[in-house]
């Protein structure tokens, strides 16, 4: 097979290479990408948008039984609800297919030539690929590892049989009676939840003394609240110890006392790990940063001409971080002036009520020794928020004391996610609390929340 020769080699298709490739292709370089599996990589294929599906269904299933029992407050009355969960994970599917479609014809149209299979490093320039035709041999001027991440595997836990992985509860076709989730952060807390909705009876173990504890407790208490009316049961300070003789449990100590939590399912979502090996990267001797790739503010590894994006490179292993980076990267590698300068990067907790943070928390900051304001606002008082009959949650801004400056805008409510953009916006402009003021929110919607948590910082609220 012939040699291929190019100016930039992506390692990974996932969210950060393939922006860093098609980019890359739009600046006129001469660009090859490698991945063994489909374009997308984790996020789209079995993560984050796999998962949303299956959320989104869970709530519309949750919605329609509420209705059939009499108990929604809308006066809308349905009959029985059932769900087909194999023609749910196939219409799941049918999402991940053309959404990876379209990241091939973007790359295509970039003009970016597409190699599958596994790359294996020779040296700092040359790859190897595994195809289905033969050994292909890669030679790059520059070189992106976009290798992405996968699910920890505990060792008393391996993942096969009961066990599951996040990727592998996605594509479940029948509903488990019994699901234990071992881990309380997103992945966990997200799925647990959609499975409780769709009739599974869910508990959660942690090991820390909080769930997501990537949240400040104010905006885990609401969760914790539809969590309890879910029937959901969570222990705190516990420990997953492996399954029971049988099989059919899962042994967990809680306080030093052991006992058996039966289990016709264990999802273990504990954390993800940086794929590393496999690839060749031990010869490379790359500096590492725990288990990550070591890089600048520049996405730089400490070989010339070979960068680093993504989740391979450390927290937060989100795919919108990885996809700025490599647009960055490839714009890097045409020769312009490009830096790693972002003033945040916003994390979504798709539970429900969903939770979003961006910034600064008020405890962040007062830990750094600023002096904040801070001012909530509830969506109990929120006008939109009635109307669609879910007022749990508030918006809250944090903000200097001496000059306003608006430092961080978390909040928790009902799809509140699509008010992660305007919170980065705000704090990527420099806004200050007299700006988000003195801006006209639409009403009614639930954005006028963050109105209002801007005025009521400055002792100005309106509703309240």
């Amino acid at each position: 097979m012939k040699d291929i020769t190019c100016t930039l080699l992506v390692i990974g298709a996932g969210p950060g290479g393939y922006v860093c490739a098609i980019r890359a292709g739009q600046l006129g370089i001469d660009t090859v990408i490698v991945d063994a599996g489909r374009p997308g990589g984790t996020c789209l294929t079995v993560g984050c948008i796999p998962s949303k599906a299956l959320i989104h269904a869970a709530g519309e299933f949750d919605a329609l039984k509420r209705m059939a029992s009499g108990k929604s407050d809308l006066g809308i009355r349905a009959a029985n609800a059932t769900i087909d969960l194999g023609i749910t994970t196939a219409w799941k599917d049918g999402i991940v297919a053309r959404l990876s479609s379209g990241v091939s014809s973007l790359l295509h149209k970039a003009r970016v030539k597409i190699i599958h299979g596994k790359a294996r490093f020779r040296d700092g320039k040359t790859v190897e690929v595994e195809t289905e035709t033969g050994l292909q041999i890669i030679r790059a001027e520059s070189v992106v590892i976009a290798t992405g991440s996968e699910p920890v595997e505990l060792a008393a836990l391996p993942f096969g049989g009961p066990v599951l992985s996040s990727a592998q509860a996605l594509s479940l076709t029948q509903l488990p009676n019994r699901l234990v989730v071992v881990g309380g952060g997103y992945i966990g807390l997200e799925l647990g939840t959609a499975f409780a909705k769709l009739g599974s009876q869910v508990t959660v173990v942690e090991a820390m003394a909080q769930v997501l504890p990537a949240y400040d407790r104010e905006l885990v208490q609401p969760v914790m609240r539809r969590v309890s009316e879910r029937g959901i049961k969570v222990m705190t300070t516990s420990k997953a110890i492996g399954l029971s003789p049988r099989g059919d449990a899962l042994v967990v100590e809680e306080r030093g006392e052991r006992q058996e939590l039966p289990a016709d399912r264990i999802l273990v979502t504990v954390g993800r790990q940086p794929q590393v090996t496999g690839f060749g990267l031990e010869d490379l001797d790359l500096d590492r940063a725990g288990p990550f790739l070591q890089i600048d503010d520049r996405c730089r590894t400490s070989m010339r001409g070979v960068y680093a994006i993504g989740d391979v490179t450390g927290e937060p292993m989100l795919a919108h971080r990885a996809m700025a980076q490599g647009e960055m990267v490839a714009e890097i590698v045409a020769g312009r002036n490009r830096g790693w300068d972002s003033r945040c990067i916003p994390s979504i907790c798709f539970t429900d009520p969903e939770i979003i943070s961006a910034g600064l928390s008020p405890d962040d900051a007062r830990s750094q020794g600023i002096e904040v304001k801070v001012g909530h606002f509830p969506f109990a008082a929120n006008g939109r928020a009635m109307t669609m009959d879910d007022e749990d949650g508030f918006v809250r801004v944090v903000a200097r004391a001496d000059s306003h400056l608006v430092l961080g805008l978390q909040a928790v409510g009902a799809g509140v996610s699509e008010l992660t953009a305007a919170f980065a916006l705000a704090i990527e402009m420099g806004a200050r609390l007299e700006d988000i003021a003195g801006t006209i929110h639409a009403h009614p919607t639930r954005s006028e929340a963050v109105h209002e948590a801007a005025l009521r910082a400055m002792g100005q609220a309106l509703h309240l």
